[in-house]
């Protein structure tokens, strides 16, 4: 007698496969940290996310902290600062709410001026750098296990996508004063983000430079679903006064991530003395292969509050207002033609 093979749904088969590769990746001493990804309980305010505190073991922490890369020696200047991190393996790289640029950011940062901004919705702008070369044994392991089959296999299955259908990219990440990113839910073409804290500061939680998790006003609400209605419209930054602060991720050593969608609402703006100290995380994407085309819109395309003053500041006080064509049948009629379109 012949048999059939049972056919295996697809997203059935991504999680056998992505289960597979957590199960058969060689252990490592940082595996304790997909478990608690898979044991974490999902926090649905101000949108779907998970936030795990004590992320790493304390012992692990401090090691991590204690690494050349992350404790930069204190600088005299900005101009001194760039050579430390320069020096300890770390590159400027183009990011959102950065320049790539360092004589830009070192000309803007001294004078500030108004004009110059990375977007119309930031004040200024600051500077992204990223660890390319560990130099540290623990930072060579723990990017190898970052960037590895089972971490990534595990953050995937948690938020169900199919790792295969997306590339990766992590690395650690230092951000400069002046670095802004206004309140904004993250391109389609991101499947999933995590940011981890690791702030040498031991005062960082009181420092001005933490993301904050956002939602839309109850004027803006609408933006939201617009996004929603229209999958074909890339979703874009807006500004601070369209939303409202829930929550701020300030505390060390922790871990939030989440799958980008139209309520995902996330901003930062620093403001702080990067000499001694700079806000530091362990920061990561999964990013879907396939990119359908989107048709850009910014967030004064959105403003329909400034988008009706202007219509009625340009408006002719001279031209007569077109009536409604129905508003102008007498109600017998009027309810006559609309029995007649039932």
């Amino acid at each position: 007698m012949d048999f059939q093979r049972k056919r295996v749904p697809s997203s059935e088969k991504n999680q056998q496969l992505q289960s597979q590769a957590i199960s058969e990746y060689t252990l490592t001493r940082f595996d304790y940290l997909i478990d608690k990804i898979e044991t974490a309980e999902f926090i649905q305010t101000p949108f779907k996310h998970l936030e795990i505190l004590q992320f790493f073991t304390d012992a692990d922490f401090a090691e991590l902290l204690a690494c050349q890369e992350i404790a930069i020696p204190t600088a005299a200047n900005d101009e001194e600062l760039f050579d430390h991190l320069l020096d300890r393996g770390y590159k400027i790289i183009p990011f959102p709410g950065s320049t790539a640029s360092r004589q830009e950011y070192l000309a803007w940062h001294q004078n500030q001026t108004e004009g110059d901004r990375y977007h119309p919705t930031c004040e200024g702008f600051g500077v992204t750098l990223r660890l390319i070369e560990p130099i540290s044994t623990f930072l060579q392991e723990l990017d190898a296990f970052l960037r590895g089959d089972a971490f990534n296999a595990a953050i995937a299955k948690k938020f169900n996508i199919n790792l295969e259908s997306c590339s990766t990219d992590c690395g650690i990440q230092k951000y400069l004063d002046g670095y802004e990113i206004t309140p904004h839910p993250d391109v389609r073409f991101k499947a999933l983000t995590y940011m981890v804290n690791a702030n040498p500061n031991p005062d960082s939680a009181t420092q001005q430079h933490h993301t904050h998790y956002m939602r839309f006003s109850d004027k803006r609400r609408y933006v939201e679903t617009l996004w929603s209605g229209n999958q074909d419209i890339q979703r874009c930054w807006e500004p601070w006064e369209w939303c409202e602060t829930e929550k701020v991720q300030s505390v060390n050593n922790s871990i939030v991530i989440f799958s980008p969608n139209n309520d995902t609402i996330h901003a930062v703006k620093a403001t702080y003395d990067h000499l001694a100290f700079q806000r530091t995380q362990l920061y990561g994407n999964l990013w879907y292969k396939n990119r359908p085309a989107v048709q850009k819109a910014e967030w004064t395309d959105l403003d329909v509050f400034a988008n009706m003053t202007t219509r009625m500041a340009n408006a002719d006080p001279e031209k007569p207002i077109q009536k409604n064509k129905m508003s102008a049948i007498q109600p017998d009629e009027q309810s006559l033609v609309a029995h007649k379109t039932l």
